[in-house]
């Protein structure tokens, strides 16, 4: 059973940067893709940014040019470099990884809170 967990999440204040991790037990070259999602109250789950296996990177209008994704291998880690981070950033922020077959993990999530 494939486990994704996330760490990071936290308060802060606007325009601060916090930056995700995501653990993956099993070898990130197993992936076609790794990403990040996020929920914030009353909304629907948001696609963030994908980092797919030759480290192509896509990222939403939403974060683009303030967020980053990248990997590290050796760890079997995906990162989420969030910076000038506003209230409305404010959700419950979900790691994901997929194979090649379309199969979908997901971590359990963590809470990023941007307040004054």
């Amino acid at each position: 059973q494939v486990q994704l967990v996330e760490s990071g999440g936290g308060l802060v204040q606007p325009g601060e940067s916090l930056t995700l991790s995501c653990r993956v037990s099993r070898s990130l070259s197993t992936f076609f893709s790794a990403g990040w999602y996020r929920q914030a109250p009353g909304k629907q789950r948001e696609l963030l940014a994908t980092i797919i296996s030759d480290d192509i990177t896509n990222y939403s209008d939403s974060v683009k040019g303030r967020f980053t994704v990248s990997r590290d291998n050796a760890k079997n880690t995906v990162y989420l470099q969030m910076n000038n981070l506003k209230p409305e950033d404010t959700a419950v922020y979900y790691c994901t990884a997929s194979t090649e077959n379309w199969v979908h993990y997901w971590g359990p999530g963590t809470q990023v809170t941007v307040s004054s």
